[in-house]
């Protein structure tokens, strides 16, 4: 992100003036109806005139059109646009949708010159119409594009995959049967990639990738040997693409036969179809669509005729512009590699995240220890209120700690247990089916170390703990400080320290997500959508949430954009009397239009005094004759159920980094037979930032932090309030200084590591 300088630009006079027109093209995928909404009411809210595209699925309909194809369908579409004067085009669809915008707007002069020898438009027409800007976003649940990590539709695909992988895991242990599941993704194995790490699949075939030749022979070997170590179930996950070396298809079928043939296992397959198509999407999707939406219209309004046409993407959590053509290309590249291959290089031209999700899954596929031992002994704690993907963490950890040759120790209870000698041996097998557990199965609690620190370094020594995992919230990242400063007294707390951060309300420093958050902000829509279907038939009505969070408003804005909230109070900006007014008669005036529903979200600590009973009580006065009011308080529902897959996947990423780095940290603070670890850099907070996980020591980030508050200084996400404000249709200000520059796509693709910020 670069800062340019717009003074003096109203940002919503920006668009007068200019047309926009938004089409959906190709197979439809889940979040392109949020897309459309932001792109539609962000043009008008600068001013822009803006148009669908119908049939272009989504609310405007999604098409293949074989017209558009030939020059002569083109021609048409050219003429159609000139005469609306559309010069901006938003195009939401596949590489192959995106691929056909491109030819348009590369033909755009000649077809102006064609229409006009034609008769079909005047050359004044023409000249307002000289130049096509065109942006676009990536629907598609296969993430199968190159340039953004994940496109819209992908996370909710997933979604419906891993309801029924968790359906079929329940029966599949009952009967101790084998499951073949089968995942769209004809090119991109991403789908199947991902199910595997988020169900923790025995195997998974995927087409960038195939497996080495015999690898039936391993195959069975490894659902052996799992059947031996105890586990009820086997999973194989396969992308409806995949293939062998030679270029052969692997199919469900031959797979079952396989098992059943040479195993004798009671085999079943699922073929899940279009099932991954539907349903209501994420929240993730919702506010991808939102942001890339909003992204796409300023993308459109600052284009010059010399701007090749982009497509807007996510990096890491950053939205970024690319070159349209050159993500077509390395998505052709990827194709080509196969057809030669050259599979490592397919793998890396997927991008960092495919490449990141393959690597942590040939780690954990590992069954067997090594034969020799590290001798070194790492202990796992969870600490604070319990999360769904905490398990998924603790799985990840203490697999990767025996791959590496560790002893892994798991500790009930949190820093309590470490100081009340709750501490035992935790195996591979343990673990096993941890991945979709919601809530701790090692247990947690609230309380700090400092008052136990003398039993907590005794047993240190006693179980000679060489390095910790400490898996939560805010009372994790306090208790590991704590830990750090009792160094000086005891010296058996210099061990090597890491903190992955766990926590619905996403309040801890280092991290732009939390583990368990995703999976409380997708309790929060799913409740929000069916309050709203409640008052759908009955006559105007405003519904007040208070949602979790503590002080930090990050549960309330995301779901407020997820959910199309009017509002959403929260304690990090400030509000008053005035603004609840104002809030209150925006309100009444959409309610005297068609909307007969109104959603208002309130974070439980956003004020001491504007309480959820005295919004509800303002709103039902002055709403009297317009609109009546409901309350919900949605409270622990919000920490329970079974993780999403965003959280799975994230945990098991950050459980896996976080060993894989002490272990690294291990070797460093070797010294004279044994571990000695007291630098800022040996305690540490690993976090996704921006693009990317990172580590950061404990004593940086405590500057960073509001302890009385339990946030940080500063939020990532507080920038995304003015779009949630703008889809409510509120006149406010939009700070344009902030831009997304052109960036290019293979510059996306340095060498995977990990960095440590100082």
């Amino acid at each position: 992100m670069a800062n340019i300088s717009t003074a003096g630009v109203d940002p919503t006079k920006m668009g007068v003036g200019r047309a926009i027109a938004v089409l959906t093209s190709g197979g439809d995928a889940q979040g392109m109806n949020a897309a459309v909404r932001a792109t539609v009411r962000v043009g008008l809210y600068t001013g822009a005139k803006v148009f669908f595209v119908h049939e272009g699925g989504t609310v405007i309909g999604s098409a293949r059109c074989k017209d558009f194809q030939t020059r002569e369908g083109r021609l048409k579409a050219a003429s159609n646009l000139v005469k609306l004067g559309v010069t901006n085009l938003c195009v939401i669809g596949g590489d192959g949708s995106l691929t056909g915008a491109n030819i348009f707007r590369t033909e755009w002069s000649d077809l102006l010159k064609d229409l006009i020898s034609k008769g079909k438009i005047t050359k004044e027409e023409a000249k307002t119409s000289s130049h096509l800007n065109i942006v676009g976003m990536v629907g598609s649940i296969d993430n199968d594009f190159c340039g953004t990590d994940m496109t819209i539709g992908t996370d909710s695909a997933l979604h419906r995959i891993i309801e029924v992988v968790d359906s079929i895991t329940t029966t599949a242990q009952s009967h101790q049967r084998a499951f073949i599941l089968e995942v769209m993704g004809r090119h991109c194995g991403y789908l199947a990639l991902v199910t595997a790490l988020a169900c923790g699949a025995d195997w998974v075939f995927i087409p960038e990738m195939p497996p080495d030749d015999g690898w039936e022979d391993h195959l069975c070997r490894r659902l052996t040997e799992t059947r031996k170590a105890g586990s009820r179930l086997n999973v194989i996950i396969v992308a409806e693409g995949a293939i062998n070396k030679a270029g052969k298809p692997i199919t469900c079928d031959q797979l079952k036969d396989l098992v059943t043939k040479r195993l004798g296992y009671d085999t079943r397959a699922t073929i899940l179809g279009h099932v991954q198509r539907g349903g209501t999407p994420s929240a993730f999707d919702r506010v991808l669509g939102s942001r890339m939406g909003v992204e796409a219209v300023m993308a459109l309004l600052e284009a010059t005729p010399e701007t090749p046409a982009c497509v807007v993407s996510l990096s890491g959590n950053q939205a970024v512009r690319l070159p349209l053509m050159e993500c077509v290309q390395v998505t052709k590249d990827v194709t080509v590699a196969m057809n030669e291959g050259r599979f490592d290089d397919a793998v890396k031209l997927r991008g960092r995240s495919f490449e990141n999700n393959w690597n942590t899954y040939k780690l954990l596929a590992h069954v067997r220890p090594p034969e020799t031992k590290s001798n070194i002994n790492v202990a796992i704690l969870n600490v604070g209120a319990p999360c769904a993907g905490m398990n998924a963490a603790v799985r990840a950890a203490v697999r990767i700690g025996i791959i590496q040759g560790h002893n892994m120790l798991a500790v009930h209870d949190g820093f309590e247990g470490l100081a009340l000698e709750k501490i035992e041996p935790i195996t591979w097998n343990i673990v096993g089916e941890w991945t979709g557990k919601g809530g701790s199965e090692l247990g947690t609690k609230r309380v700090l170390p400092g008052k136990y620190m003398e039993e907590i370094s005794l047993n240190i020594a006693k179980y000679n703990i060489h390095a910790l995992v400490i898996i939560g919230g805010f009372e994790a990242f306090s208790g590991a400080l704590e830990m750090v400063q009792g160094r000086g007294k005891y010296e058996e707390l210099c061990i090597p320290m890491v903190i992955i951060p766990a926590t619905v309300s996403n309040n801890l420093p280092g991290s732009d997500f939390s583990i368990g958050a995703d999976t409380a902000l997708n309790t929060i829509t799913s409740t929000c959508d069916r309050i709203k279907q409640s008052a759908a038939g009955t006559k105007r009505r405003v519904f007040i949430i208070e949602t979790m969070g503590g002080y930090c408003g990050y549960l309330a804005t995301m779901a407020g954009l997820s959910a199309g909230a009017d509002a959403a109070y929260i304690y990090e900006e400030k509000f008053g009397i005035r603004d609840l007014e104002r809030n209150v008669e925006h309100l009444t005036e959409k309610m005297k239009t068609t909307v007969k529903r109104g959603l208002i979200l309130r974070n439980e600590n956003c004020s001491s005094n504007y309480t959820t009973d005295f919004i509800f009580n303002l709103y039902s006065e002055e709403g009297k004759g317009v609109f009546d009011c409901r309350k919900n308080v949605l409270g622990h529902m919000q920490q329970g159920g079974t993780p999403t897959p965003f959280d799975r996947n994230f945990a098991t990423k950050m459980g896996a980094k976080a060993v894989l780095w002490l272990t690294e940290k291990l070797k460093e603070c070797y010294r004279h037979g044994r571990i000695f670890a007291n630098t800022p850099d040996s305690a540490c907070v690993l976090g996704m930032r921006k693009r990317g996980l990172v580590l950061q020591p404990l004593a940086e980030l405590k500057e960073e932090t509001d302890f009385e508050h339990r946030i940080p200084k500063n939020q990532w996400w507080l920038k995304l309030r003015p779009i949630m404000k703008i889809l409510a249709k509120y006149k406010i200000s939009l700070d344009t200084s902030e831009h997304t520059l052109m960036e290019h796509v293979i510059s996306k693709k340095p060498p995977v590591h990990m960095t440590l910020t100082k």
